[in-house]
């Protein structure tokens, strides 16, 4: 069995095992958001840390979420339509709208939450206290690192106008 540090296929690299463990895990709170809820997981994030944070610019909101501004912009605006978020635009300056939940987000929020929640504890249940403790510390450092890695490499920057199709050097 390979190392995922000598990774040998596609199977032994981090980021699949994450992102697979994310597709199927994930596809349930999915299922609750848009089948119960009626709302995107994009708009899911966005009602969850309005809920953790009373009040942010929409561009703190987008740092913290972790989304570009464009698909935060998109779903602050699908949530305001549905009158779950209030966009309160800054007199002195437009750009700087401040976002809060409204009471029937806060209530949907209170409703969602907790069936997240169980959908996490299932998720873990077959760890030990312990394990679950060094899930999250290990789960901490690697975040830190990957932070770390995007600031210091030398990647080129991605064109998802073009379908996100970079021009192969033939030499």
């Amino acid at each position: 069995m390979a190392a995922p540090r000598q990774p040998s296929g596609l199977d032994d690299l981090l980021l699949y095992k994450l992102s697979r463990l994310l597709a199927v895990a994930g596809s349930m709170v999915i299922r609750l958001c848009e089948g119960r809820f009626g709302i995107t997981r994009r708009e899911w994030r966005v009602i969850a840390r309005l809920a953790q944070e009373q009040e942010l610019l929409s561009s703190e909101l987008a740092e913290r979420i972790q989304l570009d501004r464009a698909r935060t912009s998109r779903a602050v605006s699908s949530l305001v339509a549905k009158k779950l978020v209030r966009r309160q635009v800054g007199a002195a300056d437009r750009r700087h709208a401040h976002l809060a939940l409204t009471e029937k987000g806060r209530a949907l929020h209170r409703a969602l939450f907790p069936l997240v929640c169980e959908i996490n504890r299932s998720l873990l249940a077959p760890l030990s206290a312990g394990d679950v403790r060094r899930l999250d510390e290990m789960l901490v450092q690697l975040q830190a690192q990957a932070a770390e890695l995007v600031g210091v490499a030398e990647l080129p920057k991605a064109d998802r106008r073009r379908g996100g199709r970079a021009r192969l050097a033939m030499g």
